[in-house]
C-alpha cells in the first residue's frame, strides 16, 4: 500500500539530516526487534543509542548494528559504558571494541564516575579520530545541580574539543538535568545551552510526550530530540508534523492546542 499523501504537512529534510534529529534509547532490544521497528520507522530515526552497558553484554550486538546500517540509522554507544571503561583504564580498549563492532557514533559523558572536564575533553579528542562524538552535559544526580554558567561553559568547551553534538541531560525518567523533579522544563538551562552551542548543536533528552511537545512548540519541528523510547518513534514524528493536538498548530496554524502535559 502506498504511503498516505493527502495532507499538507511541514517539510522534513531527508536523511542524512543535520536538524530535526530523533535520537532513540535502546534498552537492549534484539536485532529482530530493531528490524521490526525500522521496517516502518527508519525514515524517522537518525541516531540509535544502545543504553548503559547493554551492548557489552549482547553477544549479537553486531547483528543489530548491521540492521541499523541497512536502514541508514547511526549507531551510538552510550556514555555510561565508556565512563566505566575510562575509570578502569580501559577507554582505548572500549573504543577499539566499539570500532570493530561497527558503531558509528559514541557518547562521551561524565555523569556516572568522577571525571574532570579536561579528562572528558581528552576522551572526546581520542574518540573523534574514529567516531562522530556526542557529549552529554548536566548531572544525573538531582542533588548535584549545576549553575547556568557551568552548563553553557561545558557545552561550549565540548564542541571546541570536537563534539559534533551536545546532549542535554534528562535521563530516561525526564526528571533531572534540564527538568525539575516533576518533569517540567527548566527553561533557563535550555536557553543557556542553546546560547552556548546554537539550537542545531544540541539534542534535548525528552523521554516524555509532554516534554517533546514543549520543545516542538518552543523551537519548531526541526528541534533535535533524544532519549525517545523505541515504541514512541512514530508518535514523535506525528508531533513534529502537527498530527497531534499538542502541536496541531504546525499543520493548521489556527488550531487550538492545549498546553503540553508533562
Amino acid at each position: 500500500m502506498a504511503p498516505a499523501s493527502f495532507l499538507t504537512l511541514p517539510a522534513r529534510a531527508p536523511k542524512p539530516r543535520s536538524v530535526g534529529l530523533t535520537h532513540v534509547l535502546d534498552p537492549g532490544a534484539t536485532s529482530a526487534r530493531a528490524a521490526d521497528l525500522l521496517g516502518g520507522g527508519a525514515p524517522y530515526v537518525d541516531i540509535w543509542k544502545t543504553g548503559w552497558g547493554t551492548a557489552y553484554v549482547d553477544g549479537r550486538v553486531g547483528e543489530k548494528l548491521a540492521v541499523l546500517a541497512d536502514h541508514d540509522v547511526a549507531s551510538c554507544l552510550g556514555g555510561t559504558l565508556l565512563e566505566i571503561a575510562w575509570a578502569q583504564g580501559a577507554a582505548e580498549a572500549c573504543l577499539a571494541w566499539a570500532d570493530a563492532a561497527g558503531f558509528t557514533h559514541v557518547e562521551v559523558s561524565r555523569g556516572t564516575v568522577p571525571m574532570s572536564l579536561d579528562a572528558k575533553h581528552e576522551l572526546v579528542r581520542r574518540a573523534a579520530d574514529r567516531f562522530v562524538v556526542l557529549t552529554e552535559v548536566g548531572a544525573k544526580d538531582p542533588h548535584q545541580q549545576r549553575s547556568l554558567g557551568q552548563w553553557s561553559d561545558e557545552a561550549g568547551r565540548d564542541r571546541a574539543a570536537g563534539a559534533a553534538l551536545v546532549v542535554a541531560e534528562g535521563r530516561q525518567s525526564g526528571t533531572v538535568g534540564i527538568y525539575d523533579g516533576e518533569g517540567s522544563v527548566r527553561e533557563a538551562v535550555v536557553d543557556a545551552v542553546v546560547d552556548a552551542v546554537g539550537l542545531d548543536g544540541v539534542v534535548f533528552e525528552a523521554p516524555r510526550a509532554g516534554q517533546q511537545a514543549w520543545f516542538i512548540r518552543r523551537f519548531g519541528p526541526g528541534v533535535n530530540l533524544g532519549n525517545v523510547a523505541l515504541e514512541e518513534i512514530l508518535s514523535v514524528e506525528t508531533l513534529r508534523l502537527g498530527l497531534r493536538s499538542d502541536t496541531a498548530h504546525v499543520s493548521v496554524p489556527d488550531a487550538i492546542t492545549p498546553e503540553p502535559v508533562r
